[in-house]
């Protein structure tokens, strides 16, 4: 079974896509990549010192071409949360697979996340968790194929919601 059409896992930071990844490329058994990890062996940089050192908009250029570059076949694909801003990078990404978006309630994103100020999140300056939460919603739900409601579910749950959907979609 070559050249599998990918799963692309979508959605803001905290929502679980490289933790759910991991567990969805054993299931499917599928290789994994996190192009979050794939920017920053190519540059050799954190994403927070690419923003640092220049500033969110270079972040969203870098992960542009790592998406353009990115097989998804055979693969499961954690994005970073700001992928959906690069039209051309998800239009490629859907070329090779079904795209999942992992539908977080922003309570529980504020739960996980403890280093917004210096996770590498590629945001304007000003932005809040919940601004970003507001206008990367409309996005993730643009290009998503699938969504999973990730409201009270475990990793499990969720894990299994995707499979079965992924299964009703190929069938």
């Amino acid at each position: 079974m070559e050249n599998q059409p990918g799963v692309i896992l979508i959605g803001m930071p905290g929502a679980g896509k490289s933790t759910l990844g991991i567990q969805l490329a054993k299931e499917l058994g599928f290789d994994f990549v996190d192009t979050d990890v794939s920017i920053q062996v190519h540059t050799g940089q954190t994403l927070q010192d690419i923003i640092d050192s220049s500033d969110y908009l270079n972040l969203r250029r870098i992960e542009e071409a790592v998406l353009l570059k990115t097989d998804c076949h055979d693969m499961v694909v954690a994005t970073g949360g700001s992928a959906v801003y690069s039209d051309p990078g998800m239009n490629h990404l859907k070329e090779q697979g079904t795209v999942v978006f992992l539908d977080t309630p922003l309570e529980e994103l504020r739960r996980r996340i403890h280093n917004y100020d210096s996770r590498g999140i590629a945001r304007r300056p000003d932005q809040t968790l919940e601004d970003v939460f507001a206008e990367r919603q409309a996005l993730y739900e643009k290009y998503a194929d699938i969504t999973v409601l990730c409201d009270g579910l475990d990793q499990h749950q969720a894990l299994e919601s995707i499979t079965k959907q992924l299964a009703a979609r190929s069938s």
